[in-house]
């Protein structure tokens, strides 16, 4: 008899198991449905892109009405044009969008950029930098530093009118890196050996099966500084700074504390996000604005690409959250990172 019961009992489960995913479905394939025709609709005088908006804060009325708001876009994570996004083919593509949103919109008095990322890739972290800055020629764009607004966070950040950063917010590490491997004893020992064939003496730049010659060295280090100068530049023009002073001082590669980069000028005051909020009504003299952020409508396209790309390992789905510990740099790329997130 309870072997029956059991059976009974499994069965029902599985019967609402299946029920479940059915309803949860549906209800990804019409929200899917629905966002493509607008199911978050810009508000008047904004560009149609795919973003809907969450209230953060509400509004204070005041004497004169004013429906002003305060739009809220983060970014978060390492800067690459390859990591997925939301609504985009790239999370880069998704802050650009909710950029474009924002300055189109005109319901929009100002922005708060709140950045928590160690920095990437050095050509996503300039196209951001130029569109935060084009941003801020329409609006105010105040800065909210979180844990860590590093390297290629901090070169974003520098488009902003205002910066804001914790006593306690890793920043700085304006500098440049470039990591290749070299496997060329270890194909040795297996008893491997590697034939190129190139064109030019540079077409297999940073191949790990050989040495680098010192012609090579010394063209990777000339990009190295390239790079660099830009970002030395870019720092020494927005905040004010000699560009002499950065090149003997901070900008050496270094990580400082918020408390720290105030004192370096990095940054214009100590404070969070609240802050930044209060600083950005102020700046576009709309007291008591809300505050919203850009929401993603569900996109059931994307959910089937993230099914299908998802590792099955064991039979079993894996989905890892939160941060790695660590970044895999890729070859041939340059980076805004800090030296101790390298492998």
């Amino acid at each position: 008899m309870s072997q029956k019961r059991a059976g009974c009992f499994a069965a029902i489960l599985a019967i609402a198991l299946f029920v479940s995913v059915i309803l949860n479905f549906s209800f990804l394939v019409s929200r899917s449905i629905s966002g493509a025709k607008g199911a978050f609709p810009p508000k008047p005088g904004a560009s149609p892109f795919n973003f809907g908006e969450t209230v953060l804060k509400t509004p204070i009325p005041d004497k004169e009405g004013n429906q002003k708001r305060i739009a809220v876009i983060s970014l978060r994570g390492v800067i690459s044009s390859g990591e997925s996004g939301q609504v985009e083919e790239s999370s880069l593509e998704d802050t650009i969008a909710q950029i474009q949103q924002t300055k189109e919109d005109d319901t929009i008095a100002a922005v708060v950029l709140r950045v928590d990322s160690p920095g990437g890739e050095v050509t996503a972290s300039d196209m951001l930098y130029e569109e935060v800055r084009k941003l801020r020629e329409r609006k105010p764009v105040v800065v909210s530093m979180d844990a860590i607004a590093a390297s290629g966070g901090y070169y974003v950040a520098c488009a902003g009118s205002y910066l804001f950063a914790h006593e306690t917010t890793i920043t700085a590490s304006i500098g440049v890196i470039m990591q290749a491997l070299n496997y060329q004893e270890l194909l040795g020992k297996v008893g491997l050996e590697v034939h190129t064939f190139k064109s030019g003496a540079f077409k297999d730049l940073l191949n790990g099966a050989r040495s680098l010659t010192e012609e090579e060295k010394q063209y990777v280090q000339a990009m190295i500084f390239q790079s660099y100068d830009r970002f030395v530049g870019i720092v020494a023009k927005e905040r004010r700074i000699p560009e002499q002073e950065l090149r003997t001082g901070v900008a050496d590669g270094r990580i400082v504390s918020g408390k720290e980069a105030l004192g370096y000028r990095l940054i214009d005051q100590i404070g969070g996000f609240d802050d930044a909020l209060e600083k950005a009504r102020s700046l576009a003299n709309v007291p008591g604005a809300a505050a919203i952020r850009y929401t993603a409508p569900v996109a059931f396209g994307r959910l089937l690409r993230f099914l299908s790309e998802t590792p099955m390992r064991g039979g079993r789905l894996e989905v890892g959250l939160g941060r790695a510990t660590q970044l895999k740099l890729e070859n041939g790329r340059l980076y805004y990172l800090p030296s101790i997130l390298a492998p």
